[in-house]
């Protein structure tokens, strides 16, 4: 279903439009990156148009006039497909097509496209095939593809190759069946969930190539792939890290996110987004030294209020503070943003103060909880020191049957309470007899008691 890119580099000329409304430079910003996509899709820039127009054309989405140099500057270069960098209705591409003559995508098929290429598992194989389908649903008319079986190419990865001879109710067929893959996917992936709901879960949020990955492999001394591309992590990667004694977090690094992500793809990676809907704590990862980071940190918080992940304690981590030409910009950021972790995940810079802040946010889910203990049982006590916080003990205290029990203060994270006592009543028999008692009970009144 997914060919492999061929080594020869297609041509490509993009086109932006400048709206009512519209800044030039967030337009050439956006050609910007629309460039990058295509350079990661294996593709050559070779010229950029934009027009400024008052309204879009139902029919070419563009002016007349415009198409006419188009289409000439298509011929003299010689270019295999034109990029536009708005999304286009099916009319507006069958009637490029048929007036430019060569092939024609939008931003979210280029996008589409890239995801093809970058999927690795069956998982993200199955998302990526259904985005596909579903935009592929309203364009099945296409002159060009019939090259796909020559040169391949940008667009043509996935079930562009054979979209000719696919009908409406073949590919419907097709998606029903993904979409029941992917309704067991998002079973499995609970399943998996509940197994780790007694660990903090942390997920790594933001915009694509800010440096997730390498801040993952830094943290957990692991090698998870990390490119200097956009979209080099499609799956999510999940790892056990200490960030303090007797502190493990689940770490979780997510696809990053773009302007202008196909609603598609964020329909059809539910079960990956998930990971994000139900974190503890999400770190917003910023490449501090994008010149237009601030603008990329807006996005992922609005796709965040898209996903409904908006309302997760938030820890913002400043990337890539190595590559800032002024020293005192780092200055200018810690005034800013004083909760804010600066780091290098590079050079392992920072990466202590980055636990540090996280452990404080953390530490907002954990309580407080006496219990009472036979001093003879070792197991027991062993146990708690591994999974938890000791913060007193106390030998000196007797039942009234006269048996030396010990007290100990444990700070744990509130869903860790259960599981921790129905772990002790496994290696003490009598601690049935025990009961657990809350002491801070104000710091999280809503959280489940053991």
């Amino acid at each position: 279903m997914y060919s492999t890119q061929l080594p020869d580099r297609e041509s490509a000329i993009l086109v932006g439009v400048i709206k009512p409304g519209d800044a030039p430079w967030e337009v050439e910003d956006s050609l910007d990156e629309l460039q990058l996509l295509t350079d990661t899709a294996g593709a050559d820039v070779s010229d950029r148009i934009v027009q400024k127009i008052s309204q879009i054309s139902a029919s070419f989405f563009i002016g007349k006039g415009k198409i006419s140099d188009l289409k000439q500057l298509v011929s003299r270069r010689k270019s295999d497909l034109v990029i536009f960098d708005d999304d286009l209705s099916p009319i507006q591409i069958r009637n490029l097509e048929r007036e430019l003559k060569c092939k024609l995508l939008d931003r979210s098929a280029l996008i589409l496209d890239i995801f093809a290429g970058h999927a690795r598992t069956a998982t993200a194989k199955t998302q990526v095939e259904l985005a596909q389908l579903e935009y592929l649903r309203t364009r099945l008319t296409r002159q060009w593809t019939h090259l796909s079986r020559q040169k391949g190419g940008i667009g043509t990865k996935g079930p562009g190759e054979t979209q000719i001879e696919t009908d409406r109710r073949m590919i419907g067929q097709r998606i029903a069946l993904l979409k029941s893959r992917l309704e067991k996917i998002d079973r499995q992936r609970i399943t998996q969930r509940n197994r780790r709901k007694d660990f903090t879960r942390v997920s790594m949020v933001g915009y694509t190539n800010a440096g997730k990955s390498t801040l993952m492999n830094a943290l957990a001394g692991v090698e998870v792939p990390a490119e200097d591309r956009l979209f080099a992590t499609l799956d999510t990667t999940t790892r056990l890290i200490y960030i303090a004694d007797n502190k493990q977090v689940l770490f979780s690094d997510t696809v990053g996110f773009i302007r202008k992500l196909p609603h598609r793809l964020i329909e059809s990676f539910k079960s990956t987004l998930d990971e994000v809907r139900e974190s503890d704590v999400l770190l917003h990862v910023v490449d501090a030294a994008h010149r237009r980071s601030d603008d990329q940190r807006r996005v992922v918080e609005e796709t965040l209020k898209e996903i409904d992940a908006n309302g997760i304690p938030t820890l913002l981590v400043f990337n890539k503070i190595e590559a800032l030409e002024d020293p005192n910009q780092v200055r200018i950021l810690r005034q800013e943003h004083p909760d804010a972790a600066l780091v290098s995940a590079l050079r392992g810079i920072g990466l202590s103060e980055l636990k540090t802040k996280l452990l404080s946010v953390i530490e907002n889910d954990f309580t407080d909880r006496i219990l009472y203990l036979p001093v003879e049982d070792q197991r027991a006590l062993s146990h708690l020191r591994k999974i938890g916080e000791v913060i007193a003990e106390d030998y000196m205290f007797a039942r009234l049957d006269n048996e030396e029990e010990a007290r100990a203060v444990v700070r744990l994270h509130y869903r860790a309470a259960p599981k921790f006592k129905k772990n002790l009543e496994s290696l003490v028999e009598r601690y049935k007899d025990f009961n657990p008692i809350p002491i801070d009970v104000e710091k999280a009144p809503d959280k489940t008691e053991a």
